[in-house]
């Protein structure tokens, strides 16, 4: 039993499912400020749904990679190419927890349900085939990367509006010197697989570059909810802050351009989007 947690904790890739779900799970509190009360109910639904239609689609990633993975360190281990999972046990996995998953944020309301069919469709058979293909699955992959958010605060409001688009905008722009930062630290590997993820598709300073200026890009988005009213002015100061530090991290790679400035921006992505959103949750008009 103890074997199958761990393998089965690797297959849905635990650590970033529980980003994705927190996200959610932020939003769907944020869309409740502004009814009288929180369905708690509801929202441990958003989050158990969450976290099984987050684990299908990186289940299925995961099958669709598997001879990749084998290729790379960091993956070799992984149950399905280490042969301690077989295709047909990950795939079931995924259709149960996908269909699960799906039935629960749809009984939320139909358009949550819609969004996580997408999310699931997106990510794992659109996303994960251009990884090999071209560094515009970045792009790609941003969308169903920052759909967390906007299906958190649909399923709490029932519908999409400005602010749950600013959400989502904040988090799509997030993803791209996120992204970048892991294909940086990562591309030694990557390159076995033949994954083509920074920009020019290898480590130089134009790579780095374009990674620092979307940084700069995710200031005034982060601004957007101050701008628009719905967020208070603390939150605007300390997306502000953050973002400044976020951009530092990145300039600091353009000058250095080494794995060690791309580690520190990997991690500073990791501090600054839970920072964001849970300031904004606290300081709402």
């Amino acid at each position: 039993m103890g074997t199958f947690l761990k393998d089965f904790k690797n297959l849905v890739k635990l650590r970033l499912t529980f980003l994705v779900v927190f996200s959610a799970s932020i939003s769907f509190l944020i869309a409740s400020e502004s009814q009288e009360s929180i369905n708690w109910y509801n929202w441990l639904i958003l989050i158990i749904g969450g976290f099984l239609v987050t684990s299908a689609a990186n289940g299925f990633n995961e099958i669709i990679e598997k001879d990749l993975d084998k290729l790379m360190k960091r993956t070799m281990d992984r149950p399905l190419p280490s042969g301690r999972m077989t295709n047909g046990q990950a795939l079931v996995l995924s259709l149960i927890m996908g269909i699960f998953g799906t039935y629960l944020l749809g009984s939320l309301n139909p358009a949550t349900g819609y969004l996580s069919v997408f999310s699931i469709l997106f990510y794992a058979f659109i996303y994960t085939p251009l990884k090999q293909k071209s560094p515009i699955a970045v792009l790609v992959g941003a969308i169903p990367g920052a759909l967390p958010p906007l299906i958190g605060y649909v399923a709490a409001h029932g519908q999409i509006d400005k602010i749950a688009l600013v959400l989502f905008a904040i988090q799509f722009v997030w993803q791209f010197p996120h992204f970048w930062a892991i294909a940086w630290v990562l591309d030694d590997d990557y390159k076995k697989a033949g994954f083509r993820l920074l920009p020019t598709t290898k480590r130089d300073k134009t790579s780095a570059i374009i990674t620092w200026l979307s940084t700069l890009i995710l200031i005034p988005v982060s601004l957007l909810p101050t701008y628009y009213g719905f967020g208070g002015y603390a939150i605007g100061g300390v997306s502000l802050i953050m973002g400044l530090i976020f951009s530092y991290q990145a300039l600091t790679l353009v000058r250095k351009l080494d794995v060690k400035s791309a580690q520190n921006l990997m991690y500073g992505s990791f501090i600054y989007l839970p920072v964001v959103q849970l300031v904004l949750l606290f300081n709402l008009k």
